[in-house]
């Protein structure tokens, strides 16, 4: 009777059996291997996802590389080792493309207008863009606009610039000639001759790019600590000295990369030239007096019809931008070896 009173009271159920009572940990059909089943796939699917996440992200930037770089870079190579004219069918010709570059009077004239007006842009700017950085790193009144100022004319449109330059250059009615016959000189032939068409040419790419080198330049000065500019000072060194002791060495790294990218530029120069010239822009000129490569390869390719011969010159044009970059690339791993203690 007393158990059967227990049984129907309302007290608390007798407690449960614990899992290790059992003997297996769990009864067979719970939910501990579905669970972990579904545990592991998330797992690797979490694992996957951290490591395939990153090249998700990247895989843009190499579709377009391959697409837009690559494919027409192979695709050029490709071309350079046939005989192509637009319309037509490619013939073998190996480096047959190659050889009559190498016999070709144009195609050396091209190289050596490319190569002279690099130099007589590029030097010149690059030390303007020097000096024009000094000084805006002084503290100067309205230096806000001074900066902006500077970077305008790249801004400017080279179809814009180049049209301006060909109007101040012009042989009857330019500016230039005018200042130069209000000073007893006698007028210039600036399109037709071959040094003065390269130097106005050379004049229109320094003033586009000077300010956007100064700028560079600017933010590397800025980089450099102050206590090297103050214990020069306390030396006795004057601001000259100054620039030449710590300001040079100091954005030398920057300075390289100025040149490199200012050589690629006039390797690859072609609008400036091409507007200039007017009606005569492709060939560079009446005489080609300043026909550049990138002119000779769009003359070839698209005036021409010979696609061959184009590839050639732009495949020739990839190598003396490779061969300039390794020099320069020694150059400064044999300076940054010099300047090592003890070596």
């Amino acid at each position: 009777m007393a158990t059967s009173v227990r049984a129907t009271s309302g007290g608390p159920p007798p407690p449960a059996a614990s899992p290790s009572a059992s003997g297996s940990g769990s009864a067979p059909g719970s939910r501990k291997h579905p669970a972990g089943r579904g545990g592991g796939w998330r797992s690797a699917l979490h694992r996957l996802d951290m490591k395939a996440i990153p090249y998700v992200f990247i895989a843009p930037f190499f579709l377009t590389f391959a697409a837009f770089g690559l494919f027409p870079l192979i695709y050029t190579g490709w071309l350079s080792l046939h005989r192509v004219e637009l319309g037509g069918s490619a013939q073998w010709k190996g480096l047959e493309n190659y050889s009559s570059l190498a016999t070709s009077e144009f195609f050396w004239n091209a190289l050596a207008n490319t190569f002279t007006i690099g130099v007589l842009s590029t030097v010149p700017q690059l030390l303007m863009a020097l000096g024009l950085a000094h000084l805006l790193n002084y503290k100067l009144r309205g230096r806000g606009f001074f900066r902006v100022a500077v970077l305008a004319p790249y801004a400017t449109s080279i179809a814009a610039a180049t049209l301006v330059f060909a109007q101040l250059f012009n042989t009857d009615y330019g500016l230039i000639n005018t200042a130069l016959g209000w000073l007893g000189f006698e007028p210039v032939a600036w399109e037709s001759s071959k040094w003065p068409a390269q130097i106005a040419i050379s004049t229109i790419v320094t003033w586009r790019w000077t300010g956007y080198n100064a700028l560079i330049y600017l933010a590397a000065m800025q980089a450099v600590p102050p206590d090297l500019y103050e214990a020069a000072a306390l030396d006795g060194a004057s601001r000259w000295r100054q620039f030449r002791s710590v300001t040079i060495p100091s954005i030398r790294p920057t300075i390289l990369f100025t040149v490199i990218v200012s050589t690629i530029g006039a390797t690859q120069l072609f609008g400036e030239p091409m507007l200039f010239g007017g009606s005569v822009g492709i060939s560079g000129g009446s005489g080609n007096q300043f026909q550049t490569l990138s002119l000779l390869m769009y003359e070839k390719g698209w005036v021409t019809g010979a696609l061959g011969q184009a590839s050639a010159i732009a495949w020739v044009m990839l190598l003396l931008l490779l061969l300039i970059g390794g020099i320069q690339t020694l150059i400064s791993r044999s300076n940054h070896k010099r300047k090592k203690p003890g070596s």
